[in-house]
């Protein structure tokens, strides 16, 4: 088939050819050879004295010569024309003429053959190239060649594969690849764009995917730039993008088919993963383009795709880079799950191709311990499960359940957590991949119960869910619960509890009304099932108390989170009413009698008009019988038990209770309102007087008699604390008041009751051995929830502050050494001002408040009318929180926030498993997520600021009553005490909200606000709609105002610390805000605390608190080197002449007690403040050296001054701080001062000279405690000798250095220096060793000053590490 020429051929191309040749040609010879045919053909006649034959037909062109000689022989004869350079213009022309017929044409795109004459030829090799190849290697034909296959392939562009099998365009561009030089390469990319415009999808794809190979490397970026952004990305995104909206509204497939948007967007990302893969500069230029972007409207797709294409790459540093910048990203919130979802919905085929990268992103994510990153993870997960095909929905669940497998609790509950969503979701897409999900079961002894219901939540409504998509797997999962539910090891039991409940979960789920299915809404053989299960689960948790109250606990739970079938809910509801009242509630009556351990007695009854043939809950008795049950043996084998009533179920069953009533009467309790003010058979409690005199059976019973009192109350409290009646809120005050009176019995009784371990109280975990201390009989002691805030009424100089101890063990060392006496008199008073424990590591063995308890906060003065019995005469009864009520609420709220807010979600498993379970009482919190219990808090922040405001007028007044004495005479101690701990724990749950992670993401913007709004209206009530920054200085202001009546110093650090975290909401007052912090810092450091008994407050927390206060302080002030010099220069003297136990007078909070707080505060800090001082530069003008010069003399004159501290406070902890950050001094100086020294020493003489005096002096201290540490053979303080010495030569000879670099090594001159002790007396020992086993060196520096040609000598030091070869 013949093709007419579709280009129009400029005048002067076809000079000098004629036109009969040009008709001539268009005809198809006959021929072999061609050269008949053009006799006179110039581009004929050249390549055949060149060494190529053209043939006709389907015959390979013949090559006779060698492909170099070949090409520079014709290079040749077009120079040597004489008709040059038109005979260029010549030969292309004919070259054009001869191609016209396309089988001509095809020849010169295929490579030639050797010439039968040349096949003896060595010089040959056995691949020729094609013709046009040779051409194109030709530099002065290769633009005008190139310019003639462009305006051939148009020609081509619609015809597909040959009947041969060849494919023309390709031909083409394949002719492009790897030339050895391009001669234009940007005529050529232009040529290339333009084509890439026009052309159809599969020359696209080609020209687009051989671009590496056919430009140079330094064209490769802007190639790229060009395609994204001006010809195919931008209109391909968009149109792709409208056609998948358009397809999604006609019902279309989830993936979209395969189109030319697609298909366009793969073949540009193909480039640029080609244009990456080859070239490390593209990659870094793409993640440096990606960094870059600040805003996070500016990204877009196309960066999302470009980071899984880096990642999708071999090369580490790119995959390594593409994680990193995803994750900072994505923790800043500037890639936020909204561009995810475009992503996947967009261009879900695209995406396809790089599902590894995307798999493996997720999984990084997902494993992370940034709390940020980690929701992201899962996206991606939730997205490729959604989009993709089902191969990779598998590897989706599969990766996901190796996550539920890890054993790290944090990934554990974000994998059940994605699993439980898509199976709500994707039902029938999920159920394929049941069998995965079932794994986990093998996995289960390494779950927690929350996890343990999640899988089972899981797995339960894949098997038993309405749409029945999962029904292969019922038979495997009754299997599974009935084996764990015969188990007698209680962990399997307990499994098959929660298993057990979760499945009647699922399968008792209210429903779609069937017919016939007799006013329930399951089907008949579903509804027998669940009765069969729970009777099943019953009958097996009757004989252990422990499975019993599991049981009640986790039907109860059930309830709350879902909608059960009428009928399953009323036989609940029935049988439980029923079995409570049997097993709890007994009648009073006149005759308490029976064989009870102690007298039985009815104690606490809110109802006295009904105290006669009212009811009660018979607790003595029980306990009493469960007792005798545990001893008795006698029971023949064969005889089955009777069904055993234990008061272990008592609050477990009367949750299970409370929450039957509340959803079968919308939250009305009218029916069992009696319980909440019903008294119960107890004992007559002055006998936890004489507790000393009983045995140890008795005490013990004693103990589980009042937790079990306790926690019944607690369940009451939980039950009735939403009811709005003023009558039972009355109640539910005086219970907590009930509760904090019996706390104190307790600890009273705990305190003689050592080695007791008190009966479970939460039973969805481990056996609760080995949470209580060693030690019951110990005081406090220090850990996490104690230091939290636990209340403790055996010293008011005990409030805690929450802040974990900064100080080492020499900390104990320093106040044993120095306060042996003081501190065991302490210990003594504490022991005389009351024998009791702290309750905060009994933890586990109370019974969980419900979130909605805390309401009770919100209650304030409740009062209520008495009648008397001739119904006539009226008496007012008042209840309110006391300061006891209103501290026991507080810590428990505080240590919900704790849990709850504070604590990271994904933290790697320990090495050795702790015994206590950390999440054990917090079950029902779990329940909710962080941002719902965020937004609980948030709505009590009015009700905490009144309580905080009530603490600060409280001390107003009493500081104004008193003329600003807090230990005046008449002042209650006890109430004292209560209200500071209650002032503290106020700030410290403030602190805590704040604190919340979750407040930097901008999904969480608006709660801040309305957090902040809270503090902040209680200064400004009128101003609405302020920014944030408004609402942060507001609160700021607001939260000021208590600083002048904070009673203790772990308070004052509360609120500073608080202020401290709402200072970081406001971008734009940091330098007024770090102001502010510096005044109130110091404020609180200068200022003597006093507790209510006229103490100085001391000891452990103490000191914590104040080296925390002192560190707030100098890293907040604006000069840190004049602060550590005011305190040390000014402060330490007054304390030194000071009496003994006196403070110093400008710093009251320092003196002998805590001069190693302050010691180790100012090294620290003052250490961090040169490492911030910028390193010395050749390049630095001379005023900037100036100022670097004065700054090192301060630190330096600091330091010196720190040193010689040692010489009056010479403990081994004030040495072991020396030693430490000393060591650390001289090296920052080593790495940043010296150099400054090296380019300064020739303009400022004088200056460093005095610099190095100094420090010479702070060396030769540091010298004299290495002596006296080896004579001392501390291995504590000989520890950092070695290092130390090694620096101390290091500066010798670094100063020799720097003399040599100015050209003054003259003045240096090394000698032996001698060991001396503390006191600067000779070490002795050292007379006796010969010198070269010890040698000592000492440098002095000269300073030569041409002016006057004199000489100066600085007397210097130079300490070099010994070298004993006998020790």
């Amino acid at each position: 088939m013949m093709r007419k020429k579709k280009r129009s051929v400029d005048d002067d191309s076809t000079l000098d050819v004629p036109k009969s040749k040009k008709t001539k040609s268009s005809g198809r010879p006959t021929k072999s050879s061609l050269q008949d045919s053009y006799p006179d053909s110039v581009f004929v006649q050249f390549l055949k004295e060149s060494g190529v034959t053209l043939t006709a037909g389907s015959t390979a062109n013949e090559i006779a010569a060698d492909q170099v000689i070949f090409q520079k022989r014709l290079q040749q004869h077009l120079r040597k024309h004489p008709r040059f350079p038109n005979i260029i213009k010549e030969f292309i022309s004919a070259l054009e003429t001869y191609i016209e017929d396309p089988e001509r044409f095809r020849n010169c795109l295929l490579p030639c053959v050797p010439s039968s004459t040349s096949q003896q030829d060595t010089n040959s090799g056995s691949y020729q190239e094609s013709l046009v190849r040779l051409l194109l290697g030709i530099e002065m034909l290769q633009t005008q060649v190139i310019n003639t296959l462009f305006e051939k392939l148009p020609e081509f562009m619609l015809e597909g594969v040959s009947e041969d099998g060849l494919n023309v365009p390709r031909l083409i561009i394949n002719q492009l690849k790897w030339l050895d030089r391009i001669v234009d390469g940007k005529d050529l990319s232009s040529k290339l764009m333009q084509m890439v415009s026009v052309a159809p999808v599969e020359i696209q794809r080609d020209i687009i995917t051989s671009l590496p190979e056919i430009l140079e490397d330094s064209q490769h970026g802007d190639m790229a730039k060009e395609l994204l952004e001006q010809c195919v990305l931008p209109a391909v995104l968009q149109a792709s993008q409208s056609r998948m909206k358009s397809k999604a509204m006609s019902g279309s497939s989830r993936v979209p088919s395969c189109n030319n948007g697609q298909d366009s967007v793969a073949l540009v990302l193909e480039v640029i993963k080609s244009a990456i893969r080859f070239q490390k500069t593209i990659s870094e230029a793409w993640l440096k383009a990606i960094e870059n972007v600040d805003e996070s409207d500016d990204y877009k797709v196309v960066d999302l795709l470009v980071l899984f294409i880096l990642h999708s790459t071999n090369a580490n540093h790119s995959r390594r880079g593409a994680e990193r910048v995803l994750k900072v990203k994505v923790r800043k919130g500037l890639i936020q799950e909204n561009l995810l979802q475009k992503t996947f919905k967009g261009h879900a085929q695209v995406m396809r191709g790089y599902f590894p990268s995307i798999l493996a992103l997720a999984q990084g994510l997902l494993r992370s311990p940034d709390c940020f990153v980690v929701p992201f993870g899962g996206h991606m997960y939730k997205q490729a499960f959604t989009a993709f095909d089902s191969y990779c929905q598998q590897e989706v669940v599969g990766s996901l359940v190796t996550h539920a497998c890890s054993g790290v609790s944090g990934e554990v509950d974000v994998a059940l957590e994605l699993l439980c969503e898509l199976v709500s979701q994707k039902p029938a897409e999920m159920s394929q991949f049941t069998v995965f999900v079932k794994g986990i079961l093998d996995y289960m002894d390494n779950l927690t119960s929350q996890q343990i219901r999640r899988l089972f939540h899981l797995l339960s409504c894949l098997a038993f869910g309405q749409e029945q998509h999962g029904g292969h797997i019922q038979d495997d999962m009754h299997i599974v619960i009935r084996k764990q539910l015969s188990s007698t090891v209680p962990k399997y039991k307990r499994i098959g509890i929660i298993g057990a409940v979760m499945m009647v979960g699922s399968m008792g789920a209210c429903r779609n009304k069937p017919d016939g299915s007799q006013g329930g809404t399951l089907p008949k053989e579903t509804h027998r099932q669940v009765m069969a299960l729970l009777e099943l689960v019953r009958s097996c948790s009757e004989s252990s108390p422990e499975a019993a109250a599991l049981y009640y606990d986790e039907l109860a739970n059930l309830l709350q989170t879902c909608k059960l079938d009428p009928l399953v809910q009323a036989w609940i509801g029935k049988s439980v009413l029923e079995d409570f009242q049997e097993d709890f509630i007994v009648d009073l009556g006149p005759d308490l009698s029976g064989p009870f351990v102690f007298p039985a007695s009815v104690m606490h009854n809110l109802d006295e008009d009904e105290s006669q043939g009212g009811i009660a809950i018979n607790l003595l008795p029980l306990m009493t019988q469960d007792q005798q049950l545990k001893t008795d043996t006698t029971q023949p084998a064969g005889v089955k038990k009777e069904r055993r009533v234990s008061p272990l179920c008592l609050s477990s069953f009367f949750r299970l209770l409370r929450l039957c009533e509340e959803v079968q009467h919308q939250g009305d309790l009218e029916e069992i309102d009696a319980l909440l003010g019903c008294p119960l058979i107890l004992t007559d409690m002055e006998v936890v007087e004489k507790v000393e005199s009983l045995s140890k059976a008795e005490r013990e019973f004693l103990c589980s008699l009042l937790f079990y009192t306790i926690n019944w109350f607690r369940e009451t409290v939980n039950a009735f604390c939403k009811q709005n009646d003023p009558e039972m809120k009355m109640k539910v005050v005086t219970r907590i008041q009930n509760i904090t009176y019996l706390q104190s019995l307790l600890q009273t009784c705990l305190a003689a009751t050592p080695g007791y371990t008190p009966p479970q109280a939460n039973f969805d975990g481990e056996s609760a051995e080995g949470m209580i201390p060693s030690s019951s009989s110990a005081l406090p002691k220090k850990g996490k929830k104690e230091s939290s805030g636990r209340k403790r009424k055996a010293s008011a100089s005990k409030n805690t502050s929450g802040d974990k101890s900064q100080l080492e063990g020499a900390t104990e060392a320093e106040d044993s050494q120095q306060d042996h006496p003081e501190k065991e008199n302490e210990k003594e008073k504490e022991k005389d001002a009351k024998s009791g424990v702290s309750l905060s590591s009994y933890g586990p063995f109370f019974r969980e408040l419900d979130v909605e308890a805390l309401s009770v906060l919100q209650c304030g003065l409740l009062s209520r009318t008495l009648l008397d019995t001739e119904l006539h005469s009226k008496l007012r009864e008042e209840v309110q929180l006391g300061p006891a009520e209103l501290l026991f609420l507080l810590e428990d709220m505080w240590r919900k926030l704790d849990f709850s807010l504070a604590s990271a979600p994904a933290k790697k498993a320990p090495f050795l498993k702790s015994k206590t379970d950390k999440a054990v009482g917090f079950a029902h919190l779990q329940q909710k997520n962080a941002k719902e219990f965020a937004t609980c808090c948030i709505e009590l922040l009015p009700t905490l600021c009144t309580h905080l405001e009530n603490c600060h007028n409280h001390f107003q007044t009493l500081l104004s009553e008193h003329q600003g004495v807090v230990d005046a005479p008449g002042v209650d101690v006890k109430e004292q005490q209560l209200m500071c701990s209650a002032y503290q724990l106020l700030l410290q749950v403030l602190h805590t909200t704040f604190s919340w992670a979750g407040f930097s993401g901008l999904e969480h913007r608006a709660l801040l606000k309305s957090a902040l709004g809270v503090l902040a209206g209680r200064l400004k009530e009128d101003e609405t709609d302020l920014t944030l920054d408004q609402l942060s200085r507001h609160a700021f202001e607001y939260l000021q105002n208590f600083q002048s009546t904070v009673p203790s110093l772990n308070t004052a650090l509360c609120l500073t610390q608080l202020l401290i975290v709402l200072s970081q909401y406001g971008g734009s007052n940091h330098r007024t805000y770090r102001e502010q912090i510096t005044s109130l810092a110091r404020r609180f450091l200068c200022q003597e605390w006093v507790t209510a008994s006229g103490e100085k407050e001391r000891g452990n927390k103490y000191n914590d608190a104040l080296q925390t206060l002192l560190s707030i302080y100098l890293e907040h002030t604006d000069d840190v080197l004049k602060a550590v010099e005011e305190i040390a220069g000014e402060g330490v003297p007054e304390l030194l002449n000071a009496a003994k136990d006196a403070n110093s007078r400008s710093w009251p909070t320092l003196n002998r007690q805590t001069f190693l707080v302050y010691y180790k505060s100012m090294m620290a800090e003052l250490e961090r403040a040169v490492r911030k001082i910028p390193s010395s530069k050749q390049t630095d003008n001379q005023e900037v050296q100036s100022e670097k010069l004065l700054t090192w003399n301060l630190a330096v004159r600091d330091f010196h001054i720190l040193i010689n501290l040692v010489k009056m406070f010479d403990s081994r902890p004030v040495l072991t701080v020396c030693l430490k950050y000393g060591r650390l001094f001289l090296e920052s100086f080593l790495k940043l001062g010296m150099p400054l020294l090296d380019y300064s020493f020739k303009k400022h003489k004088e200056d460093v000279q005095s610099l190095l005096k100094t420090i010479q002096l702070s060396t030769r201290q540091l010298h004299h405690m290495c002596g006296h540490s080896k004579i001392r053979q501390d291995t504590g303080l000989t520890n950092h000798v070695p290092a130390l010495k090694k620096n101390l030569e290091q500066f010798v000879y670094r100063v020799k250095a720097m003399l040599t670099l100015n050209h003054c090594q003259e003045a240096f001159w090394l000698g032996n220096l001698k060991n001396r002790d503390l006191k600067g007396e000779e070490i002795l020992s050292q007379k006796s060793q010969a010198v070269d086993e010890e040698e000592e060196e000492s440098s002095q520096v000269q300073s030569e000053e041409e002016e006057s040609d004199s000489d100066e000598r600085n007397n210097g030091q130079e300490e070099a590490e010994e070298s004993d070869e006998s020790d």
